[in-house]
């Protein structure tokens, strides 16, 4: 049974995941925990998500739980989750991280520490998304330097890095089968008197509205036709399952930074 510690346990994603923990088998919910000062630190987690009592209580805090969890599911900000790991580390315990926004800077740290303990981190835990990433290296490779490739990514007001993840993984994944360096051919915003398209350029564009929980589309287009593959998730117990069916993965694997690809033998 591998012992999990949810953090922001009362957030958007956190409370999906600690509703959801309970259908898994293998998987039992240890500690929950928010940042401190949060309204609902010391009530029954169970009564905070809707699943009913469970005897856990909302914590303030990881660190007094840590010696008693297996696994931390980290679904919140980069400093909060960079402090999870750290924590993680420091302990020997393994670690789930679904947050977005890190920076090469960070990334250094992630692998440093990810190589003392196993660590999945991905920008996006759908397993329909990590599919669609494979099949987009196959677009683009068979496609070649015929087709302008274009994103755009939509998500909900409230969403703070830009683009999303998702969309630079995306991007990344199409640069990497193109033998393109994304840094050299990325286009983030067009305005004004810019010029043709170079024939190079990845196109990576940011809608934010409403609450759009995540859609992304991914355009191919060549002279006289067009290739459009898109993804749009319409509940966050997407990404909650998806990180769940990592934990259960990720237990008793070695030291290494993982991601869904490698959760779901892609």
């Amino acid at each position: 049974m591998v012992k999990i510690a949810v953090a922001g346990a009362a957030g958007r994603m956190g409370s999906r995941i600690t509703a959801l923990s309970r259908e898994y088998d293998g998987l039992e919910l240890a500690a929950a925990f928010e940042r401190k000062g949060h309204k609902d630190i010391g009530k029954d987690v169970g009564q905070i998500v809707g699943i009913g009592d469970t005897g856990i209580l909302l914590a303030d805090s990881l660190e007094p739980m840590i010696g008693a969890v297996d696994l931390i599911i980290s679904f919140t900000t980069v400093e909060a989750s960079l402090e999870h790991l750290r924590l993680a580390s420091a302990h020997g315990k393994s670690i789930v991280i679904g947050t977005t926004g890190f920076s090469k800077q960070d990334m250094e740290e992630v692998a440093e520490h990810t190589k003392r303990i196993p660590c999945v981190m991905a920008s996006n835990m759908s397993l329909g998304v990590n599919l669609l990433l494979k099949i987009l290296a196959d677009i683009a490779r068979v496609l070649g330097d015929g087709y302008d490739v274009e994103i755009i990514e939509a998500h909900h007001r409230m969403k703070k890095d830009a683009p999303s993840g998702t969309a630079l993984k995306m991007a990344q994944v199409v640069a990497d089968a193109l033998n393109r360096n994304l840094d050299d051919v990325a286009v983030y915003a067009r305005k004004g008197i810019i010029g043709e398209r170079t024939p190079k350029e990845i196109g990576i564009q940011t809608i934010r509205a409403g609450d759009i929980v995540g859609e992304h589309t991914v355009i191919f287009g060549g002279l006289g036709e067009r290739i459009e593959v898109t993804h749009r998730v319409s509940s966050r117990d997407t990404f909650a399952r998806g990180a769940l069916r990592a934990a259960l993965w990720l237990h008793g694997k070695p030291a290494g930074l993982y991601d869904m690809r490698d959760v779901l033998g892609l």
